[in-house]
């Protein structure tokens, strides 16, 4: 009598979950028939018979979970014909029509298709969709799959020339590099037959096996996190189990149960010399979105510098015409807002949102311009900057800045920015780190102008340089993405002829 025990499964990988048997026990198979499928939160593994014989005993059931070396069944070597099933068997699932339906149907040699190798550093994928279905004729090298990373998108193709006998894997499960996750009949000249449609199993055995469908490990963990029932998930893998795919969207999807109550704390004795006043409401609201922000995004902050030498004489060569004209004086505001727009058309990310799991691309640009009052920091908006002039902007930005000084901005005048500009230069800060404001993935922050010594074209030279730094959300900006954001914005604002120009 052989055991059937449960191989290594990968890398940190100590325990995983029994999918189902291929095979019943009583059942006669032939060395490397798969027996039973092993499910992880990272692979799907496959228990292939490791000699000619008759299964058994089916120690481990479905929905069990098994560590590296557990005992799963055993094997009766030889190839005597296949024994009546022990008893407990009946409770045991029928064997899925999928299966059936499978290579013998050919008659040619099974030829493995498995996951290439992703790139440098990646590690994983997910299996996003087949291309083709078992008993589909294929060509060698014809794709048959698609496998999505989060760098790059794959395509597998066929390993060769004939019929697809089995699906691995389902649509949504998670692979690594040489993973099977499918297989052909070699030289098949047509379709496979279908299968023969299994007996239903009494309605005992079906409610058995209902209950304990097997859920994915990762589908656990992320549903535990979440505290959600696992089996409320609905499911698009093999016989209608819940993906790890699944598990995402579906968390994703559902409304947020309400929170705990929160035990509030007892305010502590103040001393002599301290005094409590209670926050406004609006100081409040800057409180509980400023922690929303760090609690949600992945925050990261890139910085440069940028000579402002060109901005300032432009300025001062033409503030008198342009006050003359327009009415109010032409500050520096206006400059970032027109670079940075025109850095958000060559950055898209930059002015986009997560939503669920999906990305919203935004095609305009209503920037906020972050506005210090007596009450706190308000960021009102500049709607359809791009359709501006930088009187425009100069004009907009000063009846905002008025209104909020004056308590007059209402929540529309706040709401819908796709992008943000703070100014703590005017407060004397040399660099800082700004903050998201939600759901918005990128801010720019502007420093004070200092007199610093650089290097231009072989020379040290005194120049007014300014500190920037972008805070952008890492979960949907990527680093390249970013530095590319400020570098641009950098150029503009040193030649600000060309910004204005377009070219």
């Amino acid at each position: 009598m052989t055991d059937i025990s449960v191989p290594t499964l990968g890398e940190s990988v100590t325990e995983a979950t029994v999918g189902q048997w291929l095979k019943s026990a009583g059942d006669a198979v032939k060395r490397d028939d798969v027996l039973v499928e092993l499910e992880t939160d990272k692979v799907s593994v496959e228990v292939s018979a490791p000699e000619d014989g008759v299964l058994s005993e089916i120690v481990a059931n479905v929905g069990d979970t098994v560590e590296i070396g557990a005992l799963l069944g055993r094997l009766n070597a030889g190839n005597g014909e296949a024994r009546a099933a022990p008893a407990k068997a009946a409770a045991e699932p029928a064997k899925p029509a999928a299966k059936a339906a499978a290579p013998a149907a050919s008659g040619g040699k099974l030829t493995d298709v498995t996951v290439p190798t992703m790139g440098e550093s990646v590690a994983e994928g997910t299996l996003s969709t087949f291309l083709k279905k078992v008993g589909d004729t294929v060509k060698k090298d014809e794709t048959i799959a698609e496998i999505e990373t989060d760098k790059v998108a794959l395509e597998v193709p066929a390993s060769a020339d004939g019929v697809i006998a089995e699906l691995v894997v389902a649509e949504g499960a998670s692979v690594t590099p040489g993973a099977v996750i499918a297989r052909i009949s070699a030289g098949g000249a047509g379709a496979a037959a279908p299968a023969a449609t299994p007996a239903s199993p009494p309605p005992a055995a079906a409610a058995a096996a209902a209950s304990s469908s097997a859920v994915a490990p990762s589908v656990r963990r992320i549903s535990t996190e979440a505290g959600i029932d696992p089996s409320a998930i609905p499911g698009t893998g093999r016989d209608g189990r819940a993906t790890k795919a699944d598990a995402l969207a579906y968390v994703n999807a559902a409304p947020k149960a309400p929170a705990a109550p929160v035990q509030v704390r007892e305010p502590r004795d103040i001393g002599p010399r301290e005094e409590r006043v209670k926050m406004t409401r609006l100081r409040q609201t800057i409180a509980r979105r400023l922690k929303e922000a760090q609690d949600s995004a992945a925050m990261l902050t890139t910085f440069n510098d940028v000579d402002m030498g060109a901005i300032m004489d432009l300025r001062k060569k033409h503030q008198d015409s342009f006050v003359a004209k327009h009415g109010i004086k032409l500050g520096f505001m206006s400059f970032f807002v027109k670079a940075c727009v025109n850095a958000l058309k060559e950055v898209p990310a930059v002015n986009a949102e997560i939503d669920g799991t999906d990305i919203i691309y935004k095609n305009y640009y209503d920037i906020g311009v972050a506005v210090g009052t007596d009450k706190g920091l308000v960021v009102p908006v500049v709607r359809d900057s791009d359709d501006l002039s930088l009187a425009g902007i100069e004009k907009y930005i000063a009846d905002l800045g008025k209104r909020a000084r004056d308590g007059d901005l209402t929540i529309g005048d706040m709401q819908g920015g796709t992008f943000t500009i703070s100014n703590g230069g005017i407060y004397g800060s040399l660099m800082s780190t700004p903050i998201l404001n939600p759901p918005q993935s990128g801010v720019l922050g502007m420093h004070r102008i200092e007199q610093r010594p650089v290097a231009v074209n072989g020379q040290v030279v005194i120049r007014p340089m300014m500190y920037l730094a972008l805070s952008y959300d890492h979960r949907i900006v990527d680093g390249k993405e970013a530095v590319t954001f400020l570098v641009r914005v950098k150029e503009a604002l040193e030649d600000p002829e060309r910004m204005l120009l377009e070219v």
